[in-house]
């Protein structure tokens, strides 16, 4: 684990794999890409070498997120879907993590299918065995995804039975929870284009695409979820969230939903449309369904 002195909004951060990264291609010339917009905002795209950012809460209840920012599976929208909610996180006494995870590609993945529910699988298996020194309950683990980052979080709610990663001391990878924002769910009728194409390709087969739509691949295991998303979503459109809920309900998962009228796509904490909070909702949520004191 190091310090990232130079980058402040983190307190700490510590690579992924302890090791050999999985699945992993060497190939020379790929280099990260850092962007910081006019408004402050921090991006990454081109990310090979998966870390996880480490955020504590000054007085922890034991609770936990682990953090999947946005980008279409091309970036990562690092600052208002994951260092901001990790912040706001951190204030509620719930100790936060943003995952920095790898961005499909060809040239540095053998299969980048996978890659980055790999990387996902082995955040909540790094946050479980750490439970206890960080001061975690390791029953109240969740995962929270915007966006594309929703997809991957709902891929590690419905395949974490699929071990795609080195877990030979048989840790559960199950979220106990997830939350997704505006999230790409499927990869068939209602799916972003561009995060279908990056994740599987141009020419993905059938079996691929039922298997990472992931309103497909719910059982009565998958985590409870808390879901929010804006109607006039023309990025992400707003079935891909109603399809989860109803298969959620189907299934005797506990599920809540936020459906708002306006908001478009992105707008990460707050929704410019409506006073209406949907992070002081997912609190009222955590409480309710026993995951926050």
């Amino acid at each position: 684990m190091s310090i990232l002195a130079s980058t402040a909004f983190a307190q700490n951060v510590m690579d992924l794999y302890p090791g050999k990264i999985p699945n992993a291609v060497q190939a020379k010339d790929y280099a990260e890409q850092k962007t910081v917009s006019g408004n402050g905002r921090i991006g990454f795209s081109k990310v090979f070498k998966p870390e996880l950012y480490m955020f504590f809460a000054e007085k922890p209840n034991g609770t936990a997120i682990i953090i999947c920012p946005g980008g279409g599976y091309s970036h990562l929208a690092f600052s208002h879907e994951g260092i901001d909610v990790a912040k706001a996180l951190n204030a509620q006494g719930i100790t936060a993590f943003v995952l920095k995870y790898r961005l499909p590609s060809d040239q540095i993945m053998v299969d980048k299918n996978i890659g980055p529910l790999q990387d996902a699988q082995q955040a909540i298996k790094t946050v479980r065995a750490n439970a206890e020194k960080w001061k975690i309950n390791p029953l109240r683990i969740g995962i929270m995804g915007f966006s594309a980052g929703g997809h991957l979080a709902s891929t590690l709610s419905t395949h974490f039975a699929d071990a795609l990663i080195e877990d030979s001391e048989g840790i559960s990878l199950r979220p106990d929870f997830s939350v997704l924002g505006y999230p790409v769910i499927s990869m068939g009728q209602y799916t972003h284009k561009g995060s279908k194409t990056n994740l599987l390709g141009a020419n993905a087969s059938d079996t691929l695409i039922q298997k990472y739509s992931n309103e497909l691949q719910i059982n009565a295991q998958t985590p409870p979820a808390f879901l929010f998303h804006a109607n006039d979503d023309k990025t992400v459109p707003v079935e891909n969230s109603v399809n989860y809920m109803l298969a959620l309900k189907n299934n005797g998962v506990p599920a809540e939903a936020h459906f708002y009228p306006a908001g478009g796509h992105g707008f990460g904490m707050n929704n410019p449309t409506t006073s209406e909070k949907w992070f002081d909702n997912m609190i009222s949520w955590l409480h309710a369904i026993k995951m926050l004191d």
